[in-house]
C-alpha cells in the first residue's frame, strides 16, 4: 500500500487545496493511505517547514511543495512512473 503523507497546519488556504487535490486522487485509488501531519504539533517539523508548507510526500519522497499539480499526482499512481510505483 502506498502512503501520501500531507504536511500543514491549520488555517492554510494552500494545504486545503492539497488536501482536495490528494482526496480526489483517492476517490480512485483505494489503495492509498493519506495521513496529514500538523507542523505545528513537531517542532522540528514547524523549523524545518513553516514557510513551505504544504508538502505532499509519496511513500516517505517529497514530490510537491507548496502547490498540488493534479496531473502530476495522479500520473505517479497511473502514468509511466506510476505503473512503477503500483507495479502494472
Amino acid at each position: 500500500m502506498h502512503r501520501i503523507t500531507i504536511l500543514s497546519k491549520p488555517g492554510c488556504h494552500l494545504c486545503d487545496v492539497a488536501k482536495q487535490a490528494v482526496n480526489r486522487l483517492v476517490g480512485t485509488h483505494t489503495t492509498v493511505l493519506v495521513e496529514e501531519i500538523d507542523i505545528l504539533q513537531n517542532p522540528d517539523l514547524h523549523a524545518q517547514y513553516k514557510d513551505d508548507i504544504p508538502v505532499i510526500l509519496v511513500d516517505g519522497v517529497e514530490r510537491f511543495r507548496h502547490h498540488v499539480d493534479p496531473d502530476k499526482l495522479a500520473q505517479i499512481f497511473y502514468g509511466e512512473l506510476g505503473e512503477k510505483l503500483i507495479g502494472f
